[in-house]
């Protein structure tokens, strides 16, 4: 079958499964001990709270769970990724609306370890190199999210290098990704609500974000080489986001969820941006 048929059908069986069953619930102590193990989860309004348990619920409705290497995915560990997950989504309308964003995967595969993807490149002369990347996670345009157990289990927490800070979750970031792709592929340039800041149209509406991120890509961009090169003081938001404009865009999401204060000090032209992106209605 086609991959467009494919993805089609999913879509529809998941709408149909979600029409028939009953609502989904995630036990009271499971919720609680989710919250008591990601304060940033806890520090939510009670109202966002009951909402993003619900969101979670019906995510987990929706998604398939798969162990790497003979690991056994628990119900703590996928309520974990799911309440992660749904977090950007929160104020993104009715649940189906909302987690309509994340239909064009079921799966999500967790390592109990840090992952290794074998990869290929060509260098200006045209030779190949193949090499292996360490990953935490991965976001698979039209395919599944790979996560590692211990970078989820982790999220805001300090990481061991590259940054002072602790603003990360690697749930987010891959799922931001996925949200990035929504319009191609990630290229830190995700579609954007109707009206975003004011603008009156699509083209508007973009030279707005640009406006705010490149600006802002290129000053962390020059602080992590200073830092890599001269020894220079390591930036609060993870050292990656210098990488690619869309790793900037994925890493500044992360903070901005995990440590919104801090993100908001570092990076003060940025959080508006993010507010009429992820809270259209406030």
């Amino acid at each position: 079958m086609p991959a467009p048929f494919r993805h089609a059908l999913r879509r529809f069986v998941n709408r149909v499964r979600a029409t028939l069953a009953p609502v989904p619930d995630i036990s009271a102590p499971l919720w609680l001990q989710t919250l008591s193990r990601y304060p940033f989860l806890a520090a939510l309004p009670l109202h966002d709270q009951a909402k993003l348990r619900a969101l979670s619920a019906r995510f987990l409705q929706r998604k398939e769970f798969t162990g790497a290497h003979g690991m056994e995915v628990t119900d703590a560990m996928a309520v974990a990724i799911a309440a992660q997950a749904c977090l950007p989504l929160l104020h993104w309308g009715e649940p189906a609306q909302a987690l309509a964003w994340y239909d064009d995967f079921v799966g999500i595969v967790v390592h109990p370890g840090e992952a290794v993807a074998r990869r290929q490149s060509v260098d200006a002369a045209g030779v190949v190199h193949d090499y292996d990347e360490v990953l935490l996670g991965e976001a698979m345009e039209r395919g599944p999210v790979m996560l590692s157990w211990p970078a989820v289990d982790g999220a805001g927490r300090p990481l061991a290098r590259g940054t002072a800070g602790s603003g990360t979750s690697v749930v987010i970031h891959e799922f931001v990704h996925k949200l990035d792709m929504r319009n191609g592929g990630a290229d830190g340039y995700p579609p954007l609500p109707p009206g975003f800041m004011g603008a009156r149209d699509t083209r508007s509406a973009r030279e707005r974000w640009r406006a705010a991120w490149e600006p802002a890509y290129a000053e962390f961009r020059e602080q992590v080489i200073i830092a890599e090169r001269f020894g220079g003081e390591w930036p609060w938001l993870d050292a990656y986001g210098a990488t690619a404009p869309a790793e900037f865009f994925a890493v500044a999401c992360e903070a901005y969820f995990v440590s919104r204060d801090r993100f908001a000090q570092e990076f003060p032209t940025l959080r508006p941006v993010l507010d009429a992106f992820f809270q259209p209605a406030a």
